[in-house]
């Protein structure tokens, strides 16, 4: 069994697009919903997604900035699963336009109709804690140190 690479599972994120963003609200319950990493993992710990702002996931991370990301590549050709990811870490809301054209990408034009000043856009940034894997007979767990 082989122990992949923060490096190596950044290139297995690129090729998925979308993944789950899980909140807790503030009676406790789990929600979780489809968000584009929209290829933007050169991966240091950082995952980040436009939204707007008047969102029950903004208020879920007001209330309680711990959040799950999980990603699915699909099924090979040759019938073997796609790697599985999960990603524990800490959301925090950015509202800065600077960062958001670091991160800004035209396909997001589709949600996003007026780019970088559509009103009410808001970007999600995860700072990772701890990232999990399974990919066949590899799995593992990387804790990512600094995470805040």
């Amino acid at each position: 069994m082989m122990s992949l690479t923060l490096r190596e599972i950044s290139k297995e994120l690129k090729n998925i697009d979308f993944g789950m963003l899980s909140t807790k609200g503030t009676d406790g319950t789990i929600s979780s919903r489809p968000m584009s990493n929209n290829g933007d993992v050169e991966y240091d710990g950082d995952s980040w997604f436009f939204c707007y702002n008047q969102s029950r996931k903004i208020d879920d991370i007001k209330t309680d900035p711990d959040v799950g990301l999980t990603y699915t590549a699909r099924p090979s050709l040759l019938g073997k699963p796609g790697i599985f990811i999960a990603i524990q870490g800490v959301a925090s809301l950015v509202e800065d336009k600077e960062i958001f054209r670091i991160h800004w990408i035209s396909e997001l034009e589709r949600w996003f109709p007026q780019g970088i000043d559509t009103p009410g856009l808001m970007l999600i940034k995860v700072r990772a804690s701890q990232l999990s894997y399974w990919d066949g007979d590899d799995t593992g767990t990387i804790t990512l140190l600094g995470s805040s």
